[in-house]
């Protein structure tokens, strides 16, 4: 019962995340969005995910994991409702970002969960149906996002998920009793998680409205921000986050490194292509989603299969290997013009499915079982973060370099020609972050259990 509350939670987040991204053009045209407007409507849901998980790990290792997990499944059934009731661009932004703190608190905790119940040699396996379901809800996002946009409007996007929360919600209510709490006694660090949170969210949100002189200021601010919580969390004696779990365990930082780059490089892909096949092929929502269904049905197979292979073999191999394989996808997806074949496409987001899948459930496994239980709640946290900060931190390149380009007016038939470059040029830069994730997937060293 913990996996299967942990599953449907690990599909319904992406699924949320991912589906949005298809009703994107329908939710511009409704609310008169442009294009950095449109963007933010995805970003607001990763900015406070990723600025609140790491205290809210730490918050689960302390207060339990299980109580955490109840109340973020809470949060976003609530909150999905009101999304899909927004009134306006700004409240459905505003609603976005709740929703995100309610993934933060089960992403935060569902992995940690499943490091607690499940021995070392069947940890990956469980990790990789985890991770599998991750992406079966991006598989299922582009096709039933296109479908429920154009035939529902985008706000059913929101309603199909509230069953789904509610029978989370019973399940862990009626059948889970156990608790999971390795930190019970420590204090709840509170400067720390203070100076974390504004610090994080200055960076973010600066890093997203670049190159504006007020943006590089803010995000210059939350860089000198968490080198002050860095500073900080190595003097007190209950850290919200123990610093020297990066500094002292190579495998770990080493893990965490080439997961923030990874998403850094793959996330706005599908952002991208969504309004490359709207706007430039003319592709209604629904085709739209039956082509990029392809980059997340080959990572759910290959997840599974890579995480199973992760409890025998050395995970860094799997991890750099899928690595490369991206950055070779990558490359092709520099290509693409206003005349490149579907077909072409499929083949791309094949490949890069493929390199995904074999680099996230090894990663994973290994970073899970690299640190001490007593930290498990933090290193799912961590692991987390650097999801939503990579995450982040590709819709933010997109979004700046598409601003660049385009500016902040709507895509259109009229500056298709600078649209295509802005996506050329953002995929340029994601290989050659790639390639720099793929010597730090190298560089981590051999697992502790190979």
């Amino acid at each position: 019962m913990i996996l299967v509350s942990i599953v449907i939670t690990s599909f319904i987040n992406p699924f949320l995340g991912a589906a949005i991204n298809i009703a994107l053009p329908a939710i511009s045209e409704e609310f008169s969005l442009g294009a950095v407007g449109m963007s933010w409507v995805s970003m607001a849901f990763l900015l406070s995910s990723a600025v609140f998980l790491v205290p809210l790990g730490k918050l689960a290792d302390i207060r339990g994991r299980k109580q955490i997990f109840f109340v973020g499944n809470v949060i976003i059934a609530a909150s999905s409702l009101l999304c899909a009731l927004s009134p306006s661009g700004a409240v459905l932004i505003s609603l976005r970002a709740l929703q995100g703190i309610g993934s933060a608190m089960v992403f935060g905790t569902g992995i940690a969960i499943i490091t607690s119940v499940y021995p070392p040699g069947e940890r990956g396996k469980a990790i990789g149906i985890t991770v599998t379901s991750v992406y079966i809800g991006l598989s299922l996002a582009p096709f039933l996002g296109g479908i429920l946009t154009q035939y529902l409007g985008w706000r059913s996007i929101f309603y199909t998920t509230i069953p789904f929360e509610l029978l989370v919600i019973w399940i862990i209510w009626k059948y889970i009793k156990e608790e999971w709490a390795d930190a019970r006694g420590d204090k709840f660090d509170w400067p720390g998680s203070i100076t974390y949170l504004f610090s994080m969210s200055a960076f973010m949100f600066g890093f997203s409205r670049l190159p504006a002189t007020s943006a590089l200021i803010l995000a210059a601010a939350g860089l000198l921000g968490l080198l002050g919580f860095v500073i900080l969390e190595m003097k007190v004696r209950f850290p919200v986050f123990n610093v020297r779990l990066l500094t002292s365990n190579r495998l770990f930082a080493f893990s965490n490194l080439a997961a923030l780059i990874n998403y850094a490089t793959t996330f706005a892909i599908t952002f991208l292509l969504s309004l490359y096949l709207q706007f430039i092929l003319g592709l209604s929502p629904r085709d739209a989603g039956m082509v990029l269904v392809t980059q997340p049905v080959l990572m759910a197979i290959v997840a599974s299969i890579s995480g199973r292979l992760s409890d025998r073999h050395d995970p860094r191999i799997l991890a750099s290997a899928g690595m490369g394989i991206i950055t070779g996808g990558l490359i092709m997806l520099s290509f693409l013009t206003e005349h490149s074949v579907i077909s072409y496409l499929v083949v791309i987001l094949a490949i890069v499915g493929i390199g995904f899948g074999m680099f996230s459930s090894p990663n994973t496994n290994a970073i899970m079982g690299s640190v001490d239980k007593k930290y498990l709640g933090i290193a799912s946290a961590t692991v987390g973060t650097m999801r939503l900060t990579g995450q982040m931190m590709s819709m933010g390149i997109a979004t700046l370099i598409l601003q660049v380009f385009i500016g902040n007016n709507p895509i259109s038939i009229q500056n298709s020609a600078e649209f295509l470059s802005s996506m050329r040029t953002t995929f340029l830069v994601f290989v050659i972050l790639c390639t720099v994730g793929l010597l730090s997937s190298l560089a981590r060293g051999k697992s502790n259990a190979f």
